[in-house]
């Protein structure tokens, strides 16, 4: 068996990959805290969370394209 050495595309698409459905997964598990028959939130929480993802989203994406931005942790309260 060969030792074959990544290349950094090779490395990028597995990392990306990852990541991303790991994403995606932590969306659709935030997703279940819907359920008001078992949980308690208000429109301004949604209104956070959301505006949280988003301005990650948009800081994250300018990281690509060589701006970068400073990085916040969230709070609800």
């Amino acid at each position: 068996m060969k030792n074959k050495k990544e290349t950094k595309r090779e490395c990028f698409v597995r990392l990306a990959e990852a990541r991303t459905n790991k994403i995606l997964n932590m969306l659709h598990l935030l997703g279940n805290c819907s359920s008001k028959s078992n949980y308690d939130y208000t429109e301004d929480d949604i209104k956070k969370i959301f505006g949280a993802i988003e301005k990650e989203v948009r800081a994250t994406k300018n990281r690509f394209l060589g701006i970068d931005t400073k990085e916040e942790k969230f709070k609800l309260e």
